[in-house]
């Protein structure tokens, strides 16, 4: 089989590979935390936000539904991570607020992230990461279209 065909056939399975080989590691160098992806990946979003997130934007966001996004908030807040708001215009609406040790165990998970994805680049070009963050970002337009239409 040629190899441009076989890199067709192959790519969402090497796609998969590349995923779970980066949460891996990633969660080994938070071992010391206490962390998994499904407990730092939040801390991250929450801080990144421009303001504070909404639960429903928040499991958006992470492409959670909402009861598994309430869980995992219940989590996080019984570790004094986070705390929920009630939004100033709409009450029945809750904000999502790292708290300061949130914030302070965000940062340091933020740090070793960025240097996961720094070692996990290494070795690429800018043009190669550009080349392969529009293939992504064309992957993900075409299977969110792909989606639409079954739902």
């Amino acid at each position: 089989m040629p190899p441009k065909k076989k890199n067709r056939e192959n790519f969402a399975s090497m796609l998969g590979l590349a995923t779970r080989t980066w949460r891996r590691a990633a969660n080994s160098y938070l071992l010391p935390f206490k962390l998994t992806e499904a407990t730092w990946l939040p801390l991250i979003h929450l801080l990144r936000a421009t303001a504070p997130m909404r639960q429903k934007d928040l499991a958006f966001s992470m492409s959670l539904d909402g009861s598994s996004i309430v869980r995992l908030l219940d989590n996080l807040e019984k570790a004094s991570l986070i705390r929920r708001e009630e939004e100033a215009s709409d009450r029945r609406a809750k904000l999502i607020v790292l708290t300061r040790k949130g914030r302070t165990l965000a940062n340091q998970v933020r740090n070793i992230v960025d240097q996961v994805q720094i070692d996990s680049l290494s070795g690429l070009t800018d043009h190669e990461v550009e080349v392969a963050y529009k293939v992504l970002e064309h992957i993900c337009a075409a299977l969110n279209s792909i989606n639409g239409e079954i739902d």
